[in-house]
């Protein structure tokens, strides 16, 4: 994708940083679909909360041994805007997105990156087109979070500073390093305030990159000073993340966020049982 020159980002950049670094730093854009509450001048691409609709003979998610996920989302694949993304999204079906949300349990059992006996705490299920579906009845005790419709627009998004692919553009990279410039990252930052949901595109963490989180556990939870956790970090990209929102009845810890990231070769193949997941709170 070529990003517009008039981007907020671009701006930032060539106002904080020198020019040779800016340029650089703006190659490691990367664009994403920022979903919204929808209004009824939008056209709704999907939804927080609500009901899904299950192909025929496929239950409601469940974390055995603990109880059934909730609904978060579902976006409606073929109503996205997903041409001027960079990451391969169907272009037909529907991605429901379920978590363990800790309502039936008090927050008792809590789904982690480090954990994999958790990780069924945490789904994506796709339904391509022409699936015959029904709309699934809420589990007993577990009531859906409110319908809000989403909207789409694209939107250029920036790495966490200190993401891997910054450190791979910029290495070595001396403690006074331009990009870690204060100013230049809280003028950063108050570009992304508030409630962020988003397809595709750089995660906003609430603390760390989340993909050190998910490229740790898929090499079996190895120290955090392993150095292949930032090689292999550099292999996930975001699929999704959903935030607190206060129209949906959500909140994730204390204000915090719930990510799902796929290899863009097993999100082209639709592997969605192999997406991981991670949330990070205040």
């Amino acid at each position: 994708m070529t990003h517009s020159t008039t981007d907020p980002l671009h701006a930032l950049a060539h106002e904080h940083l020198p020019d040779g670094i800016a340029a650089r730093w703006l190659g490691l854009l990367r664009p994403s679909l920022r979903l919204e509450r929808a209004t009824d001048a939008d056209t709704p691409v999907g939804r927080l909360g609500g009901l899904p609709e299950l192909p025929e003979g496929v239950e409601w998610p469940v974390w055995e041994g603990h109880g059934p996920l909730s609904l978060v989302a579902s976006v409606d694949c073929a109503a996205l805007p997903a041409a001027g993304l960079d990451i391969p999204l169907p272009t037909d079906g529907t991605l429901a997105f379920f978590h363990f949300d800790g309502r039936l349990d008090d927050g008792a059992a809590v789904v982690a990156s480090d954990d994999p006996d958790s990780w069924s705490g945490a789904r994506v299920v796709y339904v391509p087109a022409g699936t015959p579906v029904t709309r699934a009845a809420a589990p007993e005790g577990l009531p859906p979070y409110p319908e809000v419709p989403l909207a789409a627009r694209l939107e250029t998004t920036a790495p966490y500073p200190w993401h891997p692919v910054v450190y791979r553009e910029f290495a070595p990279m001396p403690d006074d390093h331009p990009v870690w410039g204060e100013e230049f990252r809280e003028a950063v930052d108050e570009l992304t305030a508030g409630t962020e949901h988003r397809l595709g595109g750089h995660a906003t963490p609430v603390q760390d990159e989340v993909e050190a989180a998910v490229a740790r556990h898929a090499l079996g939870c190895p120290p955090w000073n392993d150095p292949r956790i930032g090689q292999e970090a550099l292999r996930w990209v975001l699929l999704a993340q959903f935030d607190s929102d206060d129209d949906a009845g959500m909140m994730w810890g204390d204000a915090g966020a719930l990510y799902w990231l796929m290899r863009p070769e097993d999100l082209a193949l639709r592997r969605f049982d192999r997406a991981r997941f991670t949330w990070q709170c205040g």
